[in-house]
């Protein structure tokens, strides 16, 4: 099993892998505030909005995109819970390392998807089967 990406080999790298730490915290937390806010505004938009559109095409229109904003909500609630989880990963010592096989995750995965828990192998190895199954 490969060395962990977090975890020092020698004091020189000790620093790097702390600011590699602080770069993902620092990313995933800013991803985090966005999203908290975009989901802040969606509420207030929602709510403070009392528009009575007479015509029904323009009754459809409105309930299509409120059902539309509500679905992109709730992907992006699925994708704060998993930047809290990548967070805590960060403070665990267990970030960048794969929970299928225990392998490193290389740093162009995790900068490509910060809350992945998968190294590529595995991701690939997961989609296959659930190819497979139909899923």
């Amino acid at each position: 099993m490969k060395t962990p990406i977090f975890q020092p080999r020698t004091d020189r790298e000790t620093k790097l892998i702390e600011n590699t730490k602080e770069e993902f915290r620092a990313i995933l937390t800013e991803r985090l505030n966005q999203l908290l806010n975009e989901a802040n505004k969606t509420v207030s938009d929602m709510t403070g909005e009392v528009e009575n559109y007479p015509d029904p095409t323009d009754r459809a229109t409105l309930e299509s995109d409120r059902n539309f904003e509500l679905r992109i909500r709730d992907r992006e609630r699925k994708l704060i819970s998993k930047i809290r989880e990548a967070l805590e990963r960060i403070e665990d010592g267990t970030f960048g390392i794969c929970e299928e096989c225990g392998e490193e995750i290389s740093e162009a995965r995790l900068k490509a998807r910060p809350v992945t828990t998968l190294c590529i192998d595995c991701k690939k190895k997961q989609e296959n089967d659930e190819r497979l199954r139909g899923l």
